[in-house]
Order: C-alpha cells, then sequence, then structure tokens
C-alpha cells in the first residue's frame, strides 16, 4: 500500500510533501480511535542490543524503548513528537535547533534520488529558534505522562527520549560559535533528554571547519562546563562528517577521549556523489548539497567499526546512513553502533521500518 501512496507523492515537490504528510499524520493521530489503531499497526516490543530476550536499550544512562530513531532534520521544530511516537519510534532528535530562527536556504532545496534511494537536502537549518522550541518541548513535557528518568530497563513502555540536535546560526562567524551553541544547549536543557553538537553539516557556509580540534575543543569543553552547572546533566554526543580523512577521525576520537566525550553520531550526509545510478546531468542540475540514504551505508559502516575499535568500546556510537532494512541496522550493531537513526528510509519505505527493523533484528543473534 504505502509504495503505491509513495510512487504518488513523487510527483510533488519534496518539501511540500513532507509537510503535508506529517499534517495528515497530525490529523489522524488528534483522534484517540485512530491514534490506538495506528501504534497498534506499527508499534513493536524493545529489543535490549547486545543482550538476550527483550528490553529497553540502556544508553546514555537513559533508557529507550527500543533501538530505531529518527534521526535530526526531519521534525526540525519538534511539531511532531506526538505522531512520530505513535509509529513507534524509540527515539527522535529535533533540530538542528540555531538560537535564531531562521529560514534557511532558498527553494526548492530537497530532492530525490529514486534509482539510488537517496535524498539531497541543503536545507540550511531552517528553525523556528530556540526560545520558540524550548517552549513547543516544555508544552509536550507538560502533556506526557511520567518522566523519562523513571523509565527503568525492565519496561519496553518507556517514554519517548528526545535528543536535541544543536548548531549554529549562519550569520555567527566561526570564532563566536561556541556561544550559538551554548545558547541553544541553556535553552533546551530541561526538555531534551541529550545533546547533539552539529558541525558537520555541509549547508551551512564555513560550519565544517568547526569540526578542526581545537574548534571543537572550545565548542565541548564549554558546553560540558554549562552541563556540570546543572544538577540533572545531559549527555552530550557528536555528529560526524562521513567525508572526514582518516587523520580527522583520529583527532576527534583523540579529543573525545580525552574530554570523556559522551558519544558519537556517524555520520551526517556527504558531499560525494561516487558511484550513483542518477545520471550526472540531473546531479549538475541538483547542485550542491548533502547526500543521504544507500549511497552511504557502507562509509558509515566503515566509520563505526573504526571508531569502535579504535575506542575499544569506549564510547557510545549512534549510527546513521543508509539504514533500511533489519539487516542494515545488524550491520551496525555489528560493526559497534548500540542506537540507529532512520530518515531517508523513512521517505522510501514507509512507517512501518521501525516495526520491521525491530522485528528482523530479534529474528538474529546479537554478535555482542
Amino acid at each position: 500500500m504505502y509504495k503505491i501512496i509513495r510512487s504518488i507523492l513523487f510527483w510533488f515537490d519534496a518539501e511540500k510533501v513532507h509537510h503535508f504528510s506529517m499534517t495528515a499524520l497530525k490529523l489522524l493521530c488528534s483522534g484517540g480511535f485512530i491514534k490506538n489503531m495506528i501504534r497498534r499497526l506499527y508499534w513493536s516490543d524493545g529489543l535490549r542490543v547486545g543482550g538476550d530476550g527483550l528490553g529497553a536499550t540502556q544508553v546514555f544512562g537513559l533508557s529507550f524503548k527500543n533501538p530505531v530513531g529518527l534521526g535530526a532534520g526531519f521534525d526540525k521544530n519538534a511539531k511532531y513528537l506526538r505522531e512520530l511516537e505513535t509509529l513507534g519510534f524509540g527515539f527522535v532528535e529535533i533540530g538542528t535547533v540555531t538560537p535564531l530562527p531562521q529560514d534557511g536556504n532558498p527553494k526548492p532545496r530537497l530532492f530525490r534520488l529514486p534509482k539510488d534511494k537517496a535524498l539531497i537536502n541543503r536545507m540550511g537549518f531552517n528553525n523556528d529558534g530556540a526560545q520558540k522550541i524550548a517552549e513547543r518541548l516544555k508544552a509536550w513535557k507538560e502533556t506526557t505522562t511520567g518522566r523519562t528518568s523513571d523509565c527503568h530497563l525492565s519496561s519496553v513502555n518507556c517514554q519517548l527520549i528526545i535528543g536535541g540536535n544543536i548548531g549554529k546560526n549562519k550569520s555567527t562567524p566561526n570564532e563566536d560559535a561556541w556561544k550559538d551553541y551554548e545558547t541553544c544547549f541553556d535553552a533546551l536543557h530541561p526538555y531534551v533528554d541529550y545533546f547533539v553538537v552539529n558541525v558537520s553539516s555541509p549547508n551551512t557556509p564555513g560550519l565544517r571547519e568547526l569540526q578542526e580540534k581545537e574548534s571543537l575543543r572550545k565548542i565541548l569543553t564549554n558546553l560540558q562546563t554549562s552541563n556540570r552547572k546543572n544538577s540533572n546533566q545531559k549527555p552530550i554526543v557528536l555528529k560526524i562528517s562521513p567525508d572526514l580523512t582518516r587523520e580527522q577521525i583520529d583527532d576527534v576520537i583523540d579529543l573525545a577521549l580525552e574530554i570523556n566525550l559522551d558519544g558519537f553520531v556517524a555520520a551526517n550526509t556527504t558531499i560525494s556523489r561516487e558511484s550513483l545510478n542518477t545520471q550526472h546531468s540531473s546531479l549538475n542540475t541538483i547542485g550542491a548539497g548533502g547526500l543521504s540514504g544507500i549511497p552511504l551505508r557502507v562509509r558509515s559502516t566503515e566509520i563505526v567499526k573504526y571508531i569502535y575499535d579504535k575506542t575499544g568500546g569506549r564510547i557510545p556510537i549512534i549510527a546513521s546512513g543508509g539504514i533500511f532494512t533489519g539487516a542494515d541496522a545488524k550491520e551496525k550493531i555489528d560493526a559497534g553502533a548500540v542506537l540507529v537513526q532512520v530518515w531517508t528510509a523513512f521517505i522510501y519505505e514507509g512507517p512501518g521500518i521501525i516495526k520491521n527493523i525491530i522485528s528482523a533484528l530479534k529474528n538474529q543473534p546479537q554478535r555482542r
């Protein structure tokens, strides 16, 4: 059924379809009866990664009802948390959030590559700004029952975990970027369960320069200082680019071990266009942007495995990139990931992807 719906939706502009689809889902979930039907259709029991039997997955001191999450960029403004929870996601990463609202890059800025099961985006951190998103998250927390901190490992019905992906405004010079990250961190701190520092998007000019070791050190250590001022400290995770060289990855790992970083997300979108089935003329027409989807699967897995081996598994890794099936998810987990995120696959495979991945993982022995 979803393939038929997808074939129709793919006739229209990708960004407009995204807003239309989520608005429709929001409308369906506004009624308790239909919402419960959707929940029964798409929810699956939890899965403890790396263990035996069912149960919540414990990472960063948090209990995730299952290890399949939605990557940042899909629900930038925290508008659809209830609906995404209904579909069965174990966690949702909102953002990227910047201190001030910004429109992002000119449209069109989101493109499908069906022959490659991929997307190219150059959104440019379009979002409502830290203050408004914090207010929305506060309202979400107030309407949900219980607290994430009350969710125990033995429960598979724990509350949806929310990650806050934070960045800098386009107009902020790199030397002042640390201030933007701190502003977002302070605004969202009471309402998210963990933070992801995004310095790896290719769609904000100069942002990737912040991945250099000393720039990263300033941003991350400042956030850790701010974190220690709170009685309820939140995990801080770094999202890295798949386009880093081996030496650059080594620098990031060395810094992470030195400052006791809580984790990694591997990896963001790539600027590479190698080995695509889409015609070069179409790619030239689309232009710049970050590529996601199946073409990123191998590189993402390589980075996950490299970080895991290099750190001896001491730093938890959230895998992102090319995860479309249970086998793809298991590949990432076997490489060293503890959680996985989908984004592009959600567009191509539909809302049943979460349940399908979890069901497939249950039927396969966990290597670690």
